[in-house]
């Protein structure tokens, strides 16, 4: 049968046996091979117009890795976030999902992905959660995380449910699931979409500031989730102005200033042995 929509990392920890998702639309994951990166990009460019954003970057991430993105607001974070899941296209370089290039129908600035179904997979396997929630407003906050299992992956509705209530209980809003977003709080709203994310048993998790709208006390709910989530194993990208953050859940930090990776590291050598002056620069405007 196609491959579990729970994860053998964590949700699967928490659940019966009985209560796993089977996939039937999209086979088998794209990283069978522990070795092969989940995401790996080789020379990026991204330009708007005569605005190089993101100036020939490379990024590896393998199985697990926590990789922050920090730097000051133009910097290229959350664009070259937005290139790895195809919601923008790079201009130039290479972008592979699990070993699997990112094809395109030319070789120029022009081009754009060659095949829709490639994009769909890639997607589907590379949750991403944003700034603003994006949860559908006339569903309810269960229907919100099942809806994709359901039509997009060919889950079973009765079962998707019981896998989105487990996991409404496992980000602590299991009392919200038959609640509207618009009675929940930011933070009850952002961690809705983390759960959303989490049914679609991706291979990675792209984090879009996903405390930036927040209060600090609705902040701290979402921080203890994704701690959770990095505790568990799970391969995320993290966009994040919260530094205290970064430095507790990342296994690499990547420092971008003007569209270019000025200084990367483990949390320690970014945080505590920091060679780039315009990082030090960084690090001081943000205490």
């Amino acid at each position: 049968m196609g491959r579990d929509i729970v994860s053998a990392i964590d949700i699967t920890h928490h659940l019966p046996h009985n209560l796993r998702l089977t996939n039937h639309a999209f086979g088998t994951l794209l990283t069978a091979d522990t070795d092969t990166p989940v995401i790996e990009l080789r020379n990026i460019h991204k330009s708007y117009d005569d605005l190089h954003v993101i100036k020939g970057l490379d990024l590896t991430a393998h199985k697990g890795d926590v990789i922050a993105l920090i730097g000051s607001s133009g910097s290229g974070k959350s664009t070259l976030l937005r290139c790895v899941n195809l919601l923008e296209t790079a201009q130039q370089g290479d972008i592979v999902i699990g070993g699997e290039p990112v094809t395109w129908n030319r070789d120029d600035a022009h081009r754009q992905p060659k095949d829709a179904d490639q994009v769909r997979r890639f997607r589907t396997n590379l949750s991403m959660v944003f700034q603003q929630f994006n949860l559908w407003s006339h569903l309810s906050v269960l229907q919100n995380v099942i809806e994709a299992p359901v039509t997009v992956l060919g889950c079973y509705r009765a079962d998707a449910e019981a896998v989105g209530r487990a996991l409404l209980e496992k980000v602590g809003i299991g009392d919200k699931a038959d609640m509207y977003p618009s009675q929940l709080s930011g933070g009850q709203q952002q961690r809705a979409a983390i759960a959303r994310a989490l049914a679609m048993e991706p291979s990675a998790m792209l984090f879009d500031e996903p405390t930036s709208a927040l209060d600090p006390e609705t902040e701290a709910e979402v921080v203890n989730v994704i701690r959770d989530l990095a505790a568990e194993g799970r391969t995320m990208l993290l966009v994040t102005h919260d530094m205290k953050l970064a430095r507790d859940v990342a296994s690499r930090v990547i420092f971008l200033h003007q569209g270019v990776i000025e200084e990367q590291g483990t949390p320690d050598e970014v945080f505590n042995q920091t060679k780039s002056t315009r990082l030090q620069q960084f690090l001081s405007s943000t205490h």
